[in-house]
């Protein structure tokens, strides 16, 4: 069985706490193909992961001590982003507002944006003499096609290999990753979750239009559910902190769900 849980909210949805009592709750695998944390605004977590020449998220950490066997972060997460905030009006390389990406992990290698100055911090902790510099977005599109698409396309091969895979979607993008049929969906925001086949998900996301994400044309989750029924809606209470840390309370309380997904 292969699940996809995607999120219908930008931020804060709760896809990680649902995808990591999910993992507990069938001892599966799971994966985020893409992934990316704010040197600012998770600058703590930023730290940890530089400390040990490092770069990957919390949200891959809490996926690889939730799965089953021994994985590293970056076995799961193959594609991570680290960004800034971009005070002013400027929109940068990948014409966001406001924010500016430093640097992407691909595999074991990286990309840098070469039309922003690095944190010292950055620069100083991770192994960049090789590192690809791109000064256009023209430029990553053409990096994207030659490092990052192999690096996804051995991802669902993997993917595909395990008996029980959980892949979770970043921001609020419908599908992170091509090559992968899902048994079945689950979309979720704060206090809900809908199920949907994967098959009409899937579909719907062919039809679905088209949003510029990142720089990228991608589909969002809210244009591919607008043309869907969910099999069925389930309510999901808030968690604590201490809830939230521990896979196997939030497999708990949220067993009717997952029983429901299943």
């Amino acid at each position: 069985m292969t699940v996809l849980v995607a999120g219908s909210d930008r931020v804060d949805a709760g896809k990680t706490t649902f995808t990591v009592g999910l993992l507990d709750y069938i001892g599966g695998v799971g994966f985020k193909p893409r992934a990316g944390n704010d040197f600012w605004f998770d600058h703590d977590d930023a730290t940890a992961a530089l400390t040990d020449g490092r770069l990957y998220g919390k949200d891959a950490k809490r996926l690889a001590s939730a799965s089953r066997g021994d994985a590293d972060p970056e076995d799961l997460n193959p594609v991570h982003r680290l960004w800034r905030p971009a005070p002013g009006s400027g929109k940068g390389l990948l014409g966001q507002s406001r924010r500016e990406f430093l640097v992407d992990r691909v595999g074991d290698g990286f990309v840098v944006n070469g039309t922003v100055s690095l944190p010292d911090a950055v620069r100083e902790a991770l192994p960049l003499s090789s590192a690809v510099v791109v000064e256009s977005l023209a430029e990553l599109n053409d990096q994207t096609e030659r490092r990052y698409l192999p690096h996804f396309r051995a991802l669902a091969e993997r993917i595909r290999s395990e008996d029980r895979a959980v892949v979770e979607s970043y921001s609020d993008i419908a599908r992170p990753i091509q090559g992968v049929e899902f048994d079945t969906v689950a979309v979720v925001e704060p206090r809900r979750v809908r199920v949907y086949d994967g098959a009409r998900y899937a579909k719907a996301c062919e039809v679905a239009d088209n949003s510029v994400h990142d720089g990228t044309m991608e589909k969002r989750v809210s244009d591919v559910v607008n043309l869907l029924d969910p099999a069925e809606t389930m309510t999901l209470e808030p968690l604590s902190k201490a809830e939230r840390n521990d896979p196997e309370k939030i497999a708990s309380e949220y067993g009717d769900a997952y029983e429901s997904l299943l």
